[in-house]
């Protein structure tokens, strides 16, 4: 039984997920993926299924009826990876802005380092940003110095989606108590991984932006964001995180 789980949402990225695929899953580590797909309308779970007879038991599928957000189809996606008893269980994207050459240093951090949780970050050594606009960069690092001033977390990149988590650490967060679904489930992730008192490590990326594809970002999501940090401080304070 291979120890290594990507687990790769997708809703719409047909131009992406063939290289996607066969970027992580020709690693010289061995990793399995797990695609966690909302019905794409642009068929990208046929491509999937057209793969996975190539890739045999390495690659896997879980299609949902309909869009229901990030959050939600990670946390489905750690429900099933905790099932399987992998060890260490990866956050990834789809598009290429997270480089799969980078997975076996987010692998090592956890299995060879004292890592519990080891986040790609962007910010740790400065900003490692490519191909965003100036606004996007600011958006996403001060929203990440806010993170740290409400939290009292000592993380870089808060908002960060390239991830690698200890299985430990899932079975011990109550999956069930999870409520953001955009960006903002990446910080509530991590805080309850924080107040948890586990190792949180960040190693240097380099982030680069899409090619192919639409992004998902919207005002929706960055004001769950906003709102969100401080509901989960509030909910610390009161303990009933």
């Amino acid at each position: 039984m291979n120890d290594c789980i990507v687990i790769i949402p997708t809703y719409n990225e047909i131009e992406n997920i063939e290289s996607i695929v066969r970027s992580v899953l020709s690693q010289h580590k061995l990793f399995h993926v797990l695609i966690i797909d909302d019905n794409s309308p642009d068929h990208t779970s046929e491509k999937v299924i057209l793969l996975q007879s190539e890739f045999g038991g390495r690659l896997f599928l879980e299609k949902r009826e309909k869009k229901s957000g990030l959050g939600t189809a990670y946390v489905h996606g750690f429900k099933w990876a905790l099932s399987k008893k992998y060890d260490f269980i990866f956050e990834m994207d789809a598009d290429f802005s997270h480089n799969p050459n980078d997975l076996e240093k987010l692998y090592n951090a956890c299995h060879l380092g004292d890592a519990d949780l080891a986040i790609g970050s962007r910010y740790v050594t400065g900003v490692n940003v490519v191909n965003w606009p100036l606004s996007r960069v600011l958006l996403s690092y001060f929203a990440s110095v806010y993170v740290r001033m409400i939290t009292g977390m000592k993380i870089h990149d808060a908002t960060a989606g390239f991830v690698c988590y200890k299985r430990k650490v899932l079975e011990d967060i109550n999956l069930e108590k999870i409520r953001f679904v955009g960006y903002a489930f990446q910080i509530e992730m991590k805080y309850r991984t924080f107040c948890k008192k586990f190792e949180i490590i960040e190693v240097p990326i380099i982030f680069t932006d899409r090619t192919k594809g639409q992004s998902k970002m919207s005002n929706s999501i960055i004001i769950e964001a906003v709102f969100g940090v401080i509901a989960l401080r509030l909910k610390k304070l009161v303990n009933t995180l």
